[in-house]
């Protein structure tokens, strides 16, 4: 059970989409929960996660299936030794192309593994949204985060 009502939303982004998703939840979502703190991954470190906290990666894929340049720090710093992320509850959002079926939201798979990995439990499932298809990545993200967020709280 979370000891505080703060969803972080973490942002991993090349071309700013998933900064608008993340913005959306934003504001679509603050009734849900006591605060929300959305954060570019620029800088951040393995220290952004506290056990009991609820996290949403929200990640593009950028290149052949890697996180993005402002995510690659926080990525890579979580595949220290003997680092353990147990206690930490998150979902996450993966945007991609579809265009590209071997690495499509990649990006936010690698991260759902790797926080995996570190004994993090992710709660529901993960949302992929399709560059090639999505209309409204915005709209479709702030609904599936009110669903995850009633699963999250419960």
């Amino acid at each position: 059970m979370p000891t505080s009502r703060t969803l972080h939303i973490l942002v991993g982004t090349v071309t700013n989409t998933a900064e608008y998703v993340a913005q959306a939840i934003e504001l679509d979502c603050a009734d849900l929960v006591d605060h929300i703190e959305v954060r570019l991954m620029d800088d951040l470190g393995p220290s952004v996660f506290s056990a009991g906290a609820l996290y949403i990666i929200c990640t593009s894929t950028f290149g052949e299936g890697d996180v993005p340049d402002n995510a690659r720090a926080l990525y890579d710093a979580l595949d220290r030794p003997g680092l353990r992320l147990d206690g930490v509850r998150y979902g996450v959002i993966a945007l991609g192309d579809s265009v590209y079926p071997q690495t499509f939201c990649n990006g936010g798979r690698r991260f759902d593994e790797r926080l995996a990995s570190l004994g993090a439990q992710r709660v529901g499932e993960r949302l992929c949204l399709d560059a090639s298809t999505e209309r409204e990545p915005e709209a479709r993200g702030a609904a599936w985060c009110r669903t995850w967020l009633a699963e999250a709280l419960a």
